[in-house]
C-alpha cells in the first residue's frame, strides 16, 4: 500500500527543482519548462487517445506518472519566473473564482468576456 502524506506546494517546488539542470541559463530555464509542459501535457493526452480511440485499457499508472512530469515542469516555470509554486496556484483559483463565482455553469462560459484571462 503506498504512504499518504502530505506536502506543501513550494516544498515541492524546492524539492523538484533539486533536479534542475545547473547548466541552464534563467532564459533557458523558462524555454525548457514550457516546452517540458508541451511534451509531457502531449504524452499524456496519447495516453487518453490510447483509450479512448484505440480500444486500449486506460493506463492511470502510466498518466499519472506524466502528470506528475507536468508538475514538475510547472514548478520549473515558476522557478523561471522567480515565483512560488503556491503563488502561480492562488492566481488561478481567484480567476476561477471571479469566472465561476457560484461554480462552473455552461452559460457563464459561453457567455463570459474573452478579455478576461
Amino acid at each position: 500500500m503506498k504512504e499518504v502524506f502530505a506536502m506543501e506546494i513550494n516544498e515541492y517546488q524546492g524539492k523538484a527543482m533539486r533536479t534542475l539542470n545547473p547548466a541552464l541559463k534563467e532564459k533557458d530555464i523558462l524555454l525548457n519548462s514550457v516546452m517540458g509542459l508541451c511534451g509531457e501535457s502531449g504524452e499524456a493526452i496519447d495516453i487518453v487517445k490510447k483509450w479512448l480511440c484505440q480500444g486500449h485499457t486506460l493506463d492511470k499508472e502510466h498518466l499519472i506518472k506524466e502528470l506528475g512530469d507536468v508538475a514538475w515542469y510547472l514548478a520549473e516555470a515558476a522557478t523561471a519566473l522567480g515565483v512560488p509554486l503556491e503563488e502561480v496556484l492562488q492566481l488561478n483559483l481567484a480567476k476561477l473564482e471571479k469566472r465561476y463565482p457560484n461554480g462552473f455553469t455552461s452559460a457563464e462560459s459561453v457567455h463570459r468576456d474573452p478579455k478576461e484571462e
